[in-house]
């Protein structure tokens, strides 16, 4: 893998989990202090990432690994996702901020897969060569969170009592829109065609035949 790939990976996995720091952390004391959201209301709303992962399966193998390059659905992903973001930041009501994110993470947490598997398609040795990558990812969160704290200063109690962690859904928005139209310039990453595979049915990429496993009284 050559230097200019290396640091475009790098520079992916930097924003992807730039994104996802700078608004999920303080997205309990936003939802309460901010949007007045009840404990049950914050709890569906935290709820919306297990059902995007649920979700996110299907969109991989239904969707991304089977006709699309990946690095293309993870452009148009982030793309979507960058609006969506920005009618968070825009809602005033738990009612009119829980059916975006509830779409946001459907969409979003597609993209940790997409980052890996983009990511690992370029690499000659990924053993060695991941770690490296997916450090950027770390020091995105780490650096999404240091902004908003010592830069912006929106978690502070002031800021707080005057609405500005909404702020951070507008700071997610931009960077979502940048690795959006960034993906379109990763190394490009077509579907895997494995030669004399089996055409797979939707019941098994839905994983809907280990239902059968029911029948065994010992399973």
């Amino acid at each position: 893998m050559n230097l200019i790939t290396k640091a475009k990976l790098s520079f992916m996995m930097f924003l992807e989990f730039f994104i996802w720091g700078a608004w999920f952390v303080t997205l309990g004391t936003f939802l309460s202090k901010t949007l007045n959201a009840t404990g049950l209301e914050t709890a569906n709303v935290f709820s919306t990432q297990s059902w995007g992962a649920i979700i996110a399966p299907f969109i991989i193998g239904l969707i991304a690994d089977r006709y699309f390059n990946a690095e293309r659905i993870l452009g148009i992903l982030h793309l979507i996702g960058a609006f969506l973001m920005y009618k968070l930041y825009s809602s005033d009501t738990i009612a009119v901020f829980f059916p975006f994110v509830l779409g946001y993470m459907i969409l979003f947490m597609p993209t940790l897969s997409l980052v890996n598997s983009v990511s690992f398609r370029q690499m000659t040795n990924p053993e060695k060569e991941f770690s490296i990558i997916r450090l950027f990812g770390t020091i995105g969160w780490i650096v999404a969170g240091m902004s908003i704290s010592y830069i912006f200063k929106w978690d502070t109690e002031e800021a707080i009592g005057q609405g500005m962690l909404r702020n951070t859904f507008l700071l997610a928005s931009v960077a979502s829109l940048v690795l959006g139209l960034f993906s379109f310039l990763l190394p490009k990453t077509p579907p895997v065609k494995v030669e004399g595979a089996e055409k797979k049915t939707i019941s098994q990429i839905l994983g809907l035949d280990a239902i059968a496993l029911l029948k065994d009284r010992n399973f």
